[in-house]
């Protein structure tokens, strides 16, 4: 969406508010011994609480209130009784939901516990590229530039980047124009960021893979050549100098 009204920046920031706030206390909560049901029970009383609805239930049915990730799954990982957080995962959690009709997304990989499985180095690269790729955005900077940023600083890192997997537009809807912002250089995007308007910049930073696939479940991406992955995710509005980071109060920077 583009931002035209205060009325309307308002509400982006109420409904990223909300994803915000969830996904920080989710953090807070994850530890060892507990199931990744229990972590999406947490943040979907969180989201209700503050009257938001979760979007993933909302746009696709999705069989959870929030998409957690563990160790060798890369994204829209389902809630699960069975499994179990153990010291050392590599865990992502993905938030995003509606509130009054305005739509907000984000999302953070973090270590459960002691960092046992040197996961910790791709987290902070994940974390590291986000911020540089967020303020390197605003009004009239090309799509694909800010890819090939992303990429390139993946590529210092000694990491990969995964192709099929974007950041997109948001606020009205979960995922809207533009509906494909790629961490490479996609030189058949021709897209600039426009003024105004609201974007969910997200990172897929990877080990070994640089496509993700989906398991029999129909939800769940993993890695085509496996290895691990790394996400960051902030909701955004772009203006002509620095963004306005909307989803800022989760702390996933920290």
């Amino acid at each position: 969406m583009s931002i035209t009204t205060e009325a309307e920046l308002a509400g982006m920031k109420k409904a990223s508010q909300a994803v915000a706030f969830a996904l920080k206390e989710m953090r807070k909560f994850a530890r060892p011994g507990i199931s990744t049901k229990e972590l999406d029970d947490y943040g979907g009383q969180i989201l209700n609480d503050l009257g938001a609805k979760s979007a993933p239930y909302l746009t696709y049915g999705f069989p959870g209130w929030t998409c957690i990730s563990v160790d060798n799954e890369f994204c829209h990982g389902i809630p699960s009784d069975k499994r179990i957080l153990q010291e050392g995962d590599l865990i992502n959690i993905d938030v995003s939901a509606e509130l009054d009709g305005f739509w907000s997304d984000n999302g953070g990989s973090f270590v459960i516990g002691e960092d046992l499985n040197q996961h910790q180095k791709l987290v902070d690269a994940s974390k590291e590229i986000l911020h540089k790729a967020i303020y390197n955005i605003k009004g009239g900077v090309r799509i694909q530039d800010i890819g090939f940023l992303i990429e390139t600083e993946a590529k210092k890192r000694g990491y990969k980047v995964i192709k099929n997997l974007t950041g997109h537009g948001v606020g009205r809807s979960l995922h809207e124009e533009p509906h494909e912002i790629a961490n490479y250089r996609d030189r058949f995007n021709i897209t600039r960021f426009k003024k105004n308007s609201v974007v969910a910049i997200e990172t897929f930073i990877s080990t070994s893979s640089t496509y993700a696939e989906t398991l029999q479940d129909g939800w769940t991406m993993v890695g085509n050549r496996g290895g691990f992955m790394a996400q960051h995710e902030h909701t955004i509005v772009v203006t002509e100098g620095k963004p306005i980071i909307l989803t800022e109060t989760n702390e996933i920077w920290n």
